[in-house]
């Protein structure tokens, strides 16, 4: 069995036959709805605690084996905390007007990317961050495919009236290399590298078809030659052709396989400003594509959680603390930082869990963040 993947190997008639699947309602009992061949799940109608183990495995297994993709509608029930969200992303992107801004897919200008957004939430408004990123199906969502400890990054994407179409990909890590590069990874790391990252998008606004939701092509992360074949025409004439769309509302959320074929979709309308917030989440065991002061977004968010102004329950503080702070204990210097009751020193994200237990002051906890990272460095 060869070890390596080869371009030339790619053929779209196997593709195809991978793709020529239906999705029965069996297969997603936990579902409220299936169209297109995606799972739809009404987290209203969800109890995120006491079914919290199934759906994960279910979810888990949608984005493995099954369709690679599911929709959580109404994933943020209450849409105050997206509204002020988008208030300032907005304020953003009028602030950043003056660079020149860079997009994966689309030419500088085409489209107003926020890279970083959650950083930029967090520091200007932990507040505004703590709701929205204290939500269970938006935790309960990436622990399915991470498991716990995952790291959250996020990029706002708006798109204009006008704005085009993506070409069809595979996301981070091995859809960020380029054809020659990836097939010099053995095969197992291609299976692997979806593995290590969980694709999102929330709706910022409502989202029909004509303003050019997410393409999607059920099914396709599936095919192992995939990071190879996604750049080869007819792969891409096959996605153009075949792929499937679905409206959102403000607050749904789509996750999906780093690994599915995808593309964001042209915006047809003539007013929707499509603003969607771009979730990239990895794993503890990988290495996340953006970095992030997740000390000073530590520091910020401490005093708001302590004092939860915002009422969230036990849960969602965790959620929230979660997608600030560094979960994973490495690396860091051993010889300064032993393992503490186990086999791992202390988590930034335990320090910030512990400090609420103990109320700290705010002197106290930063002075503990400024202790933890002086203990990392070699």
């Amino acid at each position: 069995m060869n070890a390596f993947l080869s371009p030339s190997e790619c053929n779209l008639d196997a593709f195809i036959i991978q793709l020529d699947k239906n999705l029965l309602p069996t297969e997603v009992p936990l579902a409220h709805d299936i169209q297109k061949k995606i799972p739809i799940y009404d987290v209203s109608k969800l109890d995120l605690n006491k079914d919290s183990k199934a759906l994960r495995a279910e979810w888990a297994n949608v984005l493995r084996n099954s369709a690679g993709v599911f929709v959580l509608k109404n994933a943020f029930q209450e849409t105050a905390c997206i509204d002020a969200a988008s208030e300032i992303f907005n304020q953003i992107i009028t602030d950043e007007k003056s660079e020149a801004k860079v997009d994966h897919f689309a030419a500088s200008g085409a489209n107003d990317r926020i890279w970083n957004s959650a950083q930029k939430l967090c520091l200007l408004n932990p507040k505004v961050f703590a709701q929205y990123f204290g939500n269970l199906a938006i935790s309960t969502a990436c622990e399915a495919w991470l498991g716990p400890n995952y790291q959250v990054t996020s990029q706002i994407n708006l798109v204009r009236p006008g704005g085009k179409a993506q070409s069809p990909h595979r996301d981070y890590h091995l859809g960020f290399q380029t054809t020659d590069d990836a097939a010099q990874y053995p095969a197992h790391v291609h299976d692997l590298s979806p593995l290590l990252t969980l694709q999102g998008a929330i709706a910022h606004v409502d989202m029909p078809i004509e303003s050019g939701p997410t393409k999607i092509l059920p099914f396709s992360q599936i095919y192992r030659h995939g990071y190879l074949a996604f750049k080869q025409p007819d792969f891409i004439e096959y996605f153009e052709k075949n792929n499937v769309q679905l409206p959102l509302a403000k607050g749904d959320a789509l996750f999906f396989n780093p690994a599915l074929y995808h593309g964001g979709g042209a915006n047809l309308s003539s007013n929707i400003q499509r603003m969607a917030n771009l979730l990239q989440v990895s794993s503890a065991f990988g290495v996340a594509m953006e970095t992030l002061d997740r000390e000073s977004m530590s520091r910020a968010l401490f005093p708001i959680l302590k004092d939860n102004t915002v009422h969230l329950s036990t849960f969602e503080i965790d959620a929230a603390v979660t997608a600030c702070a560094a979960g994973y204990s490495f690396p860091t210097n051993l010889d300064a930082s032993p393992p503490v009751a186990g086999l791992a020193p202390e988590t930034q994200a335990n320090l910030l869990r512990r400090a609420l237990s103990e109320k700290m002051s705010q002197t106290e906890f930063e002075k503990a963040l400024k202790t933890l990272k002086t203990r990392k460095i070699p």
